[in-house]
Parts: structure tokens; C-alpha cells; sequence
């Protein structure tokens, strides 16, 4: 079932002086179906964080359309965009977004208090997803007092605590050490194989393994894609990188 629909995307950013404008996204097209894994790969510059703006309402096309569960993102009215986003979308940045003055547990409800939801009900679905992370034992703590992949698994619980239909992860890993990008990837994957879809903006061929498929973009354009199949996360990483590698002219 197709669950994302991205229809010929194009977005021209133009410049105050009117002169001709920069295409950051040219025809873009593809779909995704529920449950998937996506990560999008592609250099500085190459248009995937503008895909991922959009795909998220942050912005909006200059030509084309997103699809989201057969919901048209532009028809969307702009005093309904915040709910939409609440309600529909999680997000996971590379810098946590967390904020210091607030606990973990505030962190993680902040959500669910915008979207005033009664205390009950906050209360039944924070606990067994803390546990689910690891991060029971750490609610009453701030951010500042607890390592990098705790404030990511606290991010992750504040992206999934609205059981949202999408979540949206950009650079997830990219403030992480090694061990820590490996426990989020897998708490990731883990997630994607009870149902959640999810979209991943990466630059990691090691973080991106842990994905069903991988779209790789460049010059504002999707070129190429990989589906993982039945390999393991090494044998997948191994492909990326080889078609990482052939892009850039480095490979065979």
C-alpha cells in the first residue's frame, strides 16, 4: 500500500533581487510504502534536506505534490499545519532538540501537553516506552546530565509518543559515538518492524544499513537505489558504500 507519494517535486529557492533562482529539488519522484525504512543519502548540498523540509511541511514545493495516507500536504490550511504536525508527524534531529531546563519526562510529554491530552492518559503511554528505551530510570533528569544516545532515545520516545503515522529523522546519528549510533540504529530498526514508517536523512552508509531501502540523491535529483532484501546490515553497508564509491568516480 502506498503510503507517501512524492509526484514530479521540484523547489526553486529565488533570490530578494528577483535573479534566477537556485533549483535545489528538480522532478523528484517516488513512493513509499507503509512500514518502510527510507534513508536518503546524498552530499552537502544535494538536496536531501529540502526533501526532507518538505516531506515534513516545514516547506513547500515550488512544482509538484507530497502524498501523505492520500492526504494532499498543500491543501492543508495554514492554522491546521502545527496540529498536523503534532499529531501526524514525529520528528528526531542530530541535535537532540531537547530542551535544558525541562526533565526528561517533560521532554518527552511536551507533545502530549501542546496537544492537551488528559494526564491519565500521558502518564499509560510515557512508562512502557521509557522502558522500551532504557531511559525509565532517567525521567527526572535533565538533559545536560545525561550522555548523547540518552537525549537521542529521549528524542525518539518525544518523536513516538503521539503514535504518530510518519517519523522524520534527520542526521539522527551525527552527534553520536560509534556505540551509541549502533544502539539507535537498532532501537530504530526495531520500531520500523513493529510498523512505524520512517525517513532518515544520513550521510552515514553504516546508519543507512539498518534501512529497507536507500534513495541517493544529487544536483536535487534521485539517481539511484539500493533495497536491502534478505543481506545483513554488513553485507548492505558493503553495497552503499561500493555505490558510494562508483558516484564520486572512486569506484569501479
Amino acid at each position: 500500500m502506498t503510503f507517501i507519494d512524492v509526484k514530479n517535486v521540484k523547489k526553486v529557492y529565488t533570490s530578494q533581487l528577483g535573479t534566477k533562482g537556485t533549483e535545489a529539488l528538480q522532478q523528484v519522484d517516488f513512493s513509499v510504502e507503509k512500514g518502510e525504512f527510507i534513508s536518503i543519502m546524498g552530499e552537502s548540498g544535494s538536496g536531501k534536506t529540502t526533501l526532507l523540509n518538505i516531506l515534513s511541511t516545514l516547506d513547500t514545493p515550488t512544482e509538484g505534490q507530497v502524498y501523505l495516507d492520500g492526504k494532499l500536504l498543500s491543501d492543508i490550511k495554514e492554522k491546521d499545519i502545527s496540529k498536523f504536525r503534532r499529531e501526524e508527524l514525529g520528528f528526531v534531529f542530530q541535535d537532540f532538540n531537547l530542551l535544558d531546563n525541562f526533565t526528561i519526562k517533560d521532554n518527552i510529554l511536551l507533545p502530549l501537553v501542546l496537544a492537551r491530552t488528559p494526564i491519565k492518559e500521558m502518564e499509560a503511554r510515557l512508562y512502557p516506552l521509557a522502558k522500551s528505551l532504557g531511559i525509565d530510570a532517567l525521567l527526572d533528569s535533565y538533559p545536560y546530565e545525561v550522555s548523547g544516545g540518552q537525549k537521542q532515545r529521549a528524542a525518539v520516545a518525544r518523536a513516538l509518543i503521539t503514535k504518530p503515522k510518519l517519523i522524520l529523522a534527520d542526521e539522527p546519528t551525527g552527534a553520536l559515538d560509534s556505540k551509541a549510533s549502533q544502539n539507535l540504529m537498532e532501537i530504530l530498526a526495531e520500531i520500523n518492524a513493529q510498523g512505524q514508517t520512517i525517513i532518515m536523512v544520513s550521510h552515514s552508509a553504516r546508519a543507512s544499513s539498518y534501512s529497507n531501502r536507500v534513495l541517493f540523491i544529487r544536483d536535487g535529483r534521485v539517481y539511484h537505489e539500493l533495497y536491502r532484501g534478505e543481506q545483513s546490515e554488513e553485507q548492505f553497508m558493503e553495497k552503499i558504500t561500493q555505490s558510494i564509491l562508483v558516484a564520486s568516480g572512486r569506484g569501479e
